[in-house]
């Protein structure tokens, strides 16, 4: 007579485990996806009726004000006169912009300290079709429920996205100790936000809003605060997240093809083909000899006798990744193309705007032809992730100190571990970071700063009659890990590797006159930066 009973609780018993382990709502592209810690429980049509409460996503808002109004605002200094300084810096510390919205500093977003005119602020969002909302300054708050459909379509024409889904990169990256961007890899660009229960103010609600990395816009909410979400269902987001191509293109870049091997001449069926853009199917025949058939939608250029390649930055990662190795496995394709990106940002010389890099078996080699999907697609996944902290080298067979080895990579993805593990393993002082912020902290060189001092009292005279020049009040100067010298302007840092030689203390000398010259055009001129940095350091 039992059986019936214990039949029932078999059946209720999935749903008791549900309801302690309150399901994930997610919006994205239209729908409402309801996702458990592993996966896809149910999907539908996103209802107009929906609404959570804004959190800390009105920061966002803000931001993207003041990078398209071209703000100067000063940085937030922390005095120890407010306990939510603890989402900002320590006490005597200062944060500025794009990291106040990583971490969440709302002082810092506060329209009262940036002077935010409330007439101007709601002209400017009425243009944008805004909703009613986010018009009135006071609305601001994390309290303020909002509609997530209405929300998603204001993301979708936000201002200044761009620098906005690269820097949130960044949030993404400090989640969990590194186990988020582990498991999604670089495909969500999000705000947090937590705020009280709806129905219980003892316990928190959280998530996040912003976009996946090809700008969609995508909204989050369940229990618990932001980073719990993160954290618990992160493996769940990344089964339903896309990694879409085209990737964030980023700068371009520049490749001298076959850069060992002169070319004889190039042929379009039989025809010579003469300098110019290439379209088709070309032969090129080289003065060894050999021949390679290649192809071209416009990106390769025959210059002479030397055949160029202009591609995207992630188009340059997926051909490299397809030349050296392959997609698969694809956990050790995502270490392979992070550590191609990484080369890359650490040996390619600029060129105009462009990053050029030769194409050889002593930089990478780089397929002559588009990518494949699945060359893209991992390309894609990791887009803007580079290791920071390390010189990044790799080989298809041979592990060594700082470099990865692509048959080592494949036998520990089909031993199951992840691209982040496979990293850690091959270069384990080095941790995942974004493109354009490679270095996350700044080892101080206390001898260099106080050369650099003494150095610049000497030369204040002579500088002091240069137009543009502006002394820096404070500056730190910070020990490069590695590519090249330069300056951080945001945060008035100087990276270099020290001044024990001339040429340490001449790319020291070189990038502080582009910190004092920032505000004037000579600042960009690094012929006239380098003319006087030598004028002042050798004569």
């Amino acid at each position: 007579m039992f059986r019936p009973l214990f039949c029932w609780l078999l059946c209720w018993m999935p749903a008791l485990a549900m309801a302690q382990d309150e399901p994930l709502r997610v919006a994205f592209k239209e729908e409402l996806l309801t996702l458990s810690r592993t996966q896809l429980l149910s999907r539908e049509p996103l209802p107009d009726t929906l609404q959570a409460p804004l959190g800390s996503v009105w920061k966002l808002f803000v931001y993207g004000w003041l990078v398209d109004t071209v703000a100067r605002e000063p940085a937030y200094e922390c005095r120890g006169q407010s306990k939510e300084e603890v989402y900002c810096c320590t006490a005597g510390g200062k944060i500025e912009r794009d990291q106040a919205l990583v971490k969440s500093c709302g002082l810092y977003f506060e329209p009262a300290r940036l002077g935010i005119d409330a007439a101007q602020w709601r002209a400017y969002w009425q243009a944008r079709q805004a909703p009613h909302w986010l018009l009135e300054l006071p609305s601001l708050q994390p309290a303020t429920r909002v509609s997530v459909a209405e929300l998603l379509r204001v993301l979708a024409v936000m201002p200044a996205q761009d620098q906005a889904r690269r820097v949130l990169l960044d949030v993404v990256l400090n989640a969990a100790d590194g186990n988020v961007v582990g498991e999604l890899g670089s495909r969500l660009r999000v705000k947090t936000w937590s705020w009280l229960g709806d129905q219980d103010a003892a316990t928190r609600q959280g998530g996040f809003a912003g976009w996946t990395a090809d700008g969609t816009p995508i909204w989050a909410g369940g229990r618990g605060t932001s980073q719990r979400v993160l954290r618990d269902y992160a493996g769940a987001i990344s089964a339903v997240v896309p990694a879409s191509w085209p990737a964030e293109a980023g700068k371009c870049v520049e490749v001298g093809l076959f850069s060992r091997y002169p070319l004889r001449r190039v042929l379009s069926g039989d025809t010579v083909v003469s300098s110019g853009a290439l379209r088709g199917d070309y032969r090129v025949e080289f003065v060894n000899g050999n021949q390679l058939d290649v192809h071209s939608d416009g990106e390769l250029f025959l210059l002479k006798d030397k055949l160029v390649a202009r591609l995207d930055r992630e188009e340059y990662v997926a051909r490299v990744l397809q030349r050296e190795a392959t997609p698969e496995p694809v956990e050790a394709a995502k270490a392979l193309a992070v550590a191609i990106r990484t080369y890359l940002l650490q040996n390619a010389t600029r060129n105009g705007e462009c990053l050029s890099i030769d194409d050889s078996s002593q930089r990478q080699r780089v397929a002559p032809r588009p990518a494949t999907i699945e060359a893209r697609n991992i390309a894609a996944w990791t887009s803007d992730l580079v290791l920071a902290g390390s010189i990044v080298t790799y080989h298809s067979d041979q592990p060594g100190p700082d470099k990865l080895s692509w048959q080592q990579a494949v036998e520990q993805a089909r031993s199951g571990q992840r691209y982040d593990a496979i990293l850690l393993h091959a270069y384990p002082r080095a941790s995942l970071s974004r493109w354009d912020n490679p270095v996350a902290s700044c080892e101080a060189l206390p001898a260099a700063q106080d050369w650099l001092q003494k150095q610049r009292r000497g030369w204040r005279p002579r500088l002091e009659s240069e137009v543009g020049y502006s002394e820096v009040s404070s500056f730190a100067v910070c020990r490069l890990s590695v590519g090249r010298p330069y300056v951080d302007r945001e945060r008035q840092r100087i990276y270099v590797r020290g001044v024990l030689s001339l040429q340490d203390r001449l790319d020291l000398t070189h990038e502080y006159l582009h910190l004092a010259f920032e505000a004037h055009p000579n600042g960009q001129d690094e012929t006239y930066i380098e003319g006087l940095a030598r004028h002042l350091l050798l004569e």
